[in-house]
């Protein structure tokens, strides 16, 4: 063999080794699913497929999300904080005319880039009201879920009256693009589950996949097959008890998607992440013990995540990490793993934290702004000048450090409710409007600092205000009444 033909072959078996060897990445997102409602953070919930995959892999423990759904969705899948996509306030609500910008590739787009095939399962919730839009055009190979925010989990309804002047039901059931009518009765969990069972054994075997499984689980309303209660007759708060079936439909789902890439010997060569959205709603069962705070508030107990990394690539099985991390930064971390980059993309918010999951290295952020909401109506009285207007609602964190400004949201102490003597109830300052907190010290935010730490706020307060004039205008359209699904054979869909 000549010398050229020997290298050009070594070459080619080298690129091939490196193909073969990269993992496929399974990325399992929990909506609403709280600090407190996972087994091993010593919840009365029974949750022992999470609890296996979580104690051989790595636990993440300094882990932050946003506060409500779309704002975690939207950053996992840019990269970027919510005030560079214009999604700083509220969610996409099923009837306005937005989305995640089209200016930047996703996730999906720069792991199909670097030779993945891509699917998702599940809650989208990005914007759907031009085709552009749905996920078969955001990097997705294939799609299978629901567009909106939520909806029934058996007839796959869903219902927005958000706005009093308006109100719109269809149908919400997609398989790429094309609306599934013949799925009722069918609870979601089972219909994602064994879609996503279906990916893992149909995929081409030449390539890696990437799958975005969302559940609906378990988010509002309180559905559950009523077997899954059974285990828990002796909670007697309701919403807690169907909350508790309905994890346990979710980790029986996980424990039977491992088996599947088990008996698929694909179960090595499989990086699994999993993640909560947001803190869990107090008023639809959720919890967040011992935190402060729930869904919707910048408390700990609204992004505070629960979340976990495994696989047999991780360097560092079998352990705890206390770095902090944030859900931008999955963005660099899995496009790193999948041997793709970031060229394209606008600038970053995430860093790339796989050597601080896999190997317990230090973490690259040394902040994390939790959010900046213009649009929240102000409270009390600006505070200090040339600096952040402490009315506005935002939340930051440097270092150990945590600062609170505006209206953050109720911040009582909520116990689940077999330990109801122990919630500690907040009882509101109308005009307070700032709170700094030692996190590392006072993870449960009792000690307000503000007060004797100056320096510090006026630190902090200069980083809001540097982020803010970085942030672009929030984009919070009016309802569009042409998004009836009655227009639209009853389905919910693209309008424009």
């Amino acid at each position: 063999m000549h010398l050229a033909e020997f290298l050009l072959l070594c070459a080619c078996c080298t690129v091939l080794s490196a193909k073969s060897s990269r993992p496929n990445i399974i990325f399992i997102l929990a909506d609403d699913y709280g600090f407190h409602d996972i087994g091993y953070h010593k919840s009365e919930i029974k949750t022992p497929n999470l609890d296996k995959l979580a104690a051989a892999g790595v636990k993440l423990e300094n882990y932050y999300v946003q506060p409500i759904c779309t704002p975690t969705r939207s950053q996992f899948m840019s990269g970027r904080y919510q005030i560079h996509t214009g999604l700083q306030h509220g969610i996409i609500w099923s009837s306005q005319p937005n989305g995640l910008p089209l200016d930047s590739p996703t996730l999906a787009d720069k792991i199909k880039q670097a030779g993945y095939s891509t699917h998702a399962v599940g809650k989208w919730h990005l914007g759907f009201y031009k085709d552009d839009y749905l996920p078969t055009n955001r990097g997705f190979d294939s799609y299978y879920g629901y567009l909106t925010g939520s909806e029934d989990y058996f007839t796959h309804k869903r219902c927005d009256d958000h706005d009093s002047r308006y109100s719109f039901c269809g149908l919400d059931l997609r398989n790429n693009t094309t609306p599934v009518f013949n799925e009722t009765g069918h609870y979601s969990t089972y219909l994602f589950t064994e879609r996503a069972i279906s990916v893992i054994k149909d995929h081409d075997e030449s390539k890696p996949f990437f799958l975005y499984l969302a559940y609906q689980s378990t988010h509002a309303p309180l559905q559950v097959p009523g077997k899954y209660l059974n285990p828990y007759s002796h909670i007697k708060d309701l919403n807690r008890r169907n909350f508790a079936g309905m994890t346990a439909c979710m980790d029986e789902g996980i424990g039977n998607i491992t088996a599947a890439l088990s008996a698929t010997g694909q179960l090595e060569n499989t990086l699994i992440v999993f993640s909560t959205d947001n803190g869990g709603q107090i008023y639809a069962g959720g919890n967040n013990w011992p935190l402060r705070g729930w869904k919707a508030s910048l408390w700990e107990g609204g992004f505070h995540g629960v979340g976990f990394v495994y696989g047999d690539m991780l360097k560092n099985k079998g352990t705890v990490n206390n770095q902090l991390i944030h859900v931008s930064d999955w963005f660099p971390t899995l496009v790193g793993v999948a041997g793709g980059n970031t060229n394209g993309t606008k600038p970053l918010d995430g860093f790339d934290q796989w050597k601080t999951i896999s190997e317990g290295g230090a973490s690259p952020r040394k902040e994390l702004l939790h959010n900046i909401d213009i649009l929240t109506q102000p409270k009390g009285a600006k505070l200090f000048n040339n600096t952040f207007d402490t009315r506005i609602r935002a939340a930051i964190r440097v270092g150990d450090w945590k600062l609170i400004t505006g209206s953050p949201g109720n911040g009582s102490w909520i116990s689940p409710p077999h330990l109801s003597k122990e919630t500690v109830v907040d009882k509101d300052d109308k005009a307070k409007n700032l709170w700094l907190f030692d996190i590392a010290n006072d993870p449960n935010e009792h000690n307000d600092l503000s007060a004797s730490q100056p320096d510090i706020v006026k630190k902090l307060l200069d980083r809001l205000e540097y982020y803010q004039k970085t942030a672009i205008p929030p984009r919070y359209p009016d309802p569009d009444p042409k998004c009836d699904p009655k227009l639209h054979g009853g389905v919910w869909g693209p309008w424009e």
